[in-house]
């Protein structure tokens, strides 16, 4: 069945007909709740938190507006692509804190994992009336919400609750930030506001002998094909209530150096917030709204403001609009024409070094400013982001073919990086490799029109040996900073 943009049918509660019609909100399935439905399910995927999230707001109001309880449900899955150890855990970590925030909303919390986590079979057994879920532009996530679609035989919606700006208002690929840029901007007024958090009118009665898995237990526990080669990162601790903290620390300490220092690896003057992006446990809107009551409080935060908003969410939500429109967004093949051919015709050119995935995943190289780049990658699952577009441009470099090249970046950024598998990453790399929301530069031997970074040049930005440095003695005491 495709998806549905408009409202419900008429048979439908003329309230959530209206619903429907919010632009965060896409019908996948239409029709009045079930007859005789006992509650409302939100099923918990992309959007893991309680509080601030617009899917559990939607959600809300529907129970409400049917009389209805509502259930929040995750289904933890062994085979989620690329997963491993290191964001298992992270994500175990805020389960307690969706559990804790939606309980005081009135709203029941439910966990289960393989092989009794059947989203049908949990539906059946709780008699839900209709189904309410995140968006999510990667691919198998967004194969799943299709094929749910047709099987069920409820009402399914889902509500894109992860950007500031619904991705809905932009129906086809945005070339580059200076095209989406002015768009955003003016839906910003009309979309940046603070969430409501409504209460849940009706309580769920758990049923007795209702399987449920324990927030605070492990939830790979027995999963014998599991990966659990990469062990977790000491320095950050999932979940919604790390992340509010994280949030408070860089409103109160770092913001207002934000536009000076964002670009230098040797301090801590980023909002290290995207692991917690890419997995829900906050969102944009929080965050910004946060960054911009302070600047109406200390206007001299306005410069500090805006450069940060210009990565929040017009790269950001840039890169989800990269992925939701352009099928092959991990593979080089989503380069533009001109860097497709730019590409091509130096696929064959000389290089001078030549590394294996295995000798970059080790970081082996000669290059001792993009092996402390792994270095912090590897132990931490965090790069600095200005590095992270030096180390992905030094693959390409370093790889046999551009393919080869897009290929080793992903394996790497996701197996390591806290918020690998996200949009963000993907984007990056198809900038850094394939020129993807650039534009044409000098033409030169294996990067042909793609913009270069050199080492020397990049090392005379910031101090390159502190760096270097740095992430030394951050490895071997276990903290970034």
């Amino acid at each position: 069945m495709p998806e549905v943009q408009a409202a419900c049918t008429p048979s439908a509660p003329a309230a959530l007909q209206n619903f429907a019609t919010d632009m965060r909100i896409t019908v996948r399935r239409d029709g009045p709740p079930k007859p005789g439905g006992a509650c409302v399910v939100y099923w918990m995927q992309r959007a893991e938190r309680g509080l601030h999230n617009a899917a559990v707001d939607c959600a809300v109001n529907i129970a409400n507006e049917l009389g209805l309880p509502l259930l929040v449900y995750f289904s933890a899955i062994s085979n989620f692509p690329n997963a491993n150890l290191r964001h298992y855990i992270f994500l175990n970590q805020g389960l307690p804190d969706i559990e804790a925030d939606l309980a005081e909303r009135n709203i029941s919390f439910v966990v289960r994992r393989p092989p009794d986590n059947s989203l049908d079979a949990l539906l059946e057994e709780v008699n839900a009336a209709i189904l309410i879920g995140d968006e999510n532009p990667c691919r198998e996530p967004e194969r799943w919400r299709r094929v749910i679609a047709k099987r069920l035989r409820i009402p399914f919606w889902t509500v894109d609750a992860d950007v500031v700006v619904p991705s809905k208002l932009f129906p086809k690929a945005q070339y580059a930030a200076y095209v989406l840029r002015p768009r955003l901007y003016k839906e910003l007024p009309n979309y940046l506001h603070p969430l409501k958090n409504p209460r849940a009118q009706y309580g769920w009665k758990r049923p007795k002998n209702f399987d449920s898995y324990p927030t605070t237990s492990d939830i790979t526990e027995g999963w014998k094909k599991f990966d659990r080669s990469i062990g977790p990162s000491e320095s950050f601790t999932g979940g919604s209530h790390a992340a509010c903290k994280r949030l408070k620390f860089f409103v109160e300490h770092v913001l207002e150096n934000y536009d000076e220092q964002r670009n230098q690896p040797t301090v801590d003057g980023t909002s290290r917030l995207s692991p917690y992006l890419h997995f829900g446990h906050i969102g944009p809107m929080e965050i910004a709204l946060a960054v911009d009551a302070a600047t109406q409080k200390n206007t001299s935060l306005t410069k500090a403001r805006d450069s940060f908003f210009n990565e929040l969410i017009v790269w950001r939500e840039l890169a989800v609009n990269f992925v939701k429109y352009t099928p092959n967004y991990d593979s080089v093949e989503c380069a533009e024409p001109w860097a497709s051919q730019s590409l091509a015709e130096h696929a064959q050119d000389r290089r001078e070094w030549n590394y294996s995935l295995e000798q970059m995943e080790r970081g082996e190289t000669h290059d001792e400013i993009w092996n402390a780049s792994q270095l912090q990658m590897v132990h931490f699952g965090w790069m600095h982001n200005y590095m992270r577009m030096y180390w992905a441009k030094k693959i390409l470099e370093w790889s046999p073919n551009p393919a080869i090249a897009f290929a080793n970046a992903v394996t790497l950024n996701d197996r390591y990086e806290l918020d690998g598998r996200d949009p963000n990453g993907y984007a990056g790399i198809a900038w850094a490799i394939a020129g993807k929301h650039d534009r044409p530069w000098f033409d030169r031997p294996i990067f042909g029109k793609i913009r270069y970074m050199s080492g020397s040049s990049t090392g005379k930005k910031f101090d390159s040996k502190g760096y270097i440095a740095l992430v030394h003695e951050q490895a071997d005491s276990g903290k970034l900073w």
